[in-house]
C-alpha cells in the first residue's frame, strides 16, 4: 500500500498533461476539421482516461496510509483531502463520458459539424475540473505537508 501511495505525487502529473494536451487538440481539431488531431485528440482522451484512473487508485492508497498516520498521532487535513478526490473522481468521470461519448459518435459516423465545436467546448469545460482538483491537492502539499517527511508521524 505504502508504495502504491508514494506513486501519487509522480502519476498525477500524467492526467493533468494528457487533458490539457487534449483540451488543446480538441479545439484545433474543431476549428481544423481536416486535421488529423481529432483522431490524436481521441487516443490521448483514452491515455488520460487510464492515467487518470491510476492517480484515483494511488490517490486513495495515499488517504488510507494517511488514516495510519493519524492513528500514530498525524495531524492530517482530510477536509481538504476529501475536496481533493472528490474533485478528482469527479474530473475521471467526466473525462470517461466524453471518452466513451466520443468513441460512440465515431463508430456511428455522427462526429462532424456542431459536434466537434460542442466536444472541443465540453472538453474545455472540463478543465475546470483538473485545475480545481489541482489546487486542492497543492494546498494538501504547501499548506498541509502532505506526501513530504513534514507530515509523517
Amino acid at each position: 500500500m505504502e508504495f502504491l501511495a508514494g506513486l501519487h505525487p509522480q502519476v498525477v502529473h500524467f492526467p493533468i498533461a494528457l487533458i490539457v494536451t487534449y483540451i488543446l487538440f480538441e479545439i484545433i481539431s474543431a476549428v481544423f476539421p481536416k486535421s488529423k488531431l481529432s483522431n490524436a485528440a481521441l487516443i490521448i482522451l483514452a491515455l488520460a482516461v487510464i492515467s487518470a484512473l491510476a492517480a484515483v487508485l494511488t490517490g486513495n492508497q495515499a488517504e488510507q496510509l494517511a488514516e495510519l498516520w493519524e492513528e500514530q498521532g498525524a495531524i492530517i487535513p482530510f477536509g481538504t483531502i476529501s475536496e481533493h478526490e472528490t474533485y478528482a473522481t469527479y474530473t475521471l468521470w467526466y473525462y470517461a463520458i466524453l471518452l466513451f461519448g466520443r468513441i460512440f459518435l465515431v463508430v456511428k459516423k455522427l462526429y462532424a459539424g456542431k459536434l466537434r465545436y460542442l466536444a472541443a467546448v465540453l472538453a474545455l469545460l472540463g478543465g475546470f475540473l483538473i485545475y480545481e482538483t489541482g489546487e486542492e491537492g497543492g494546498k494538501l502539499v504547501r499548506e498541509h505537508g502532505v506526501g513530504t517527511e513534514l507530515l509523517k508521524p
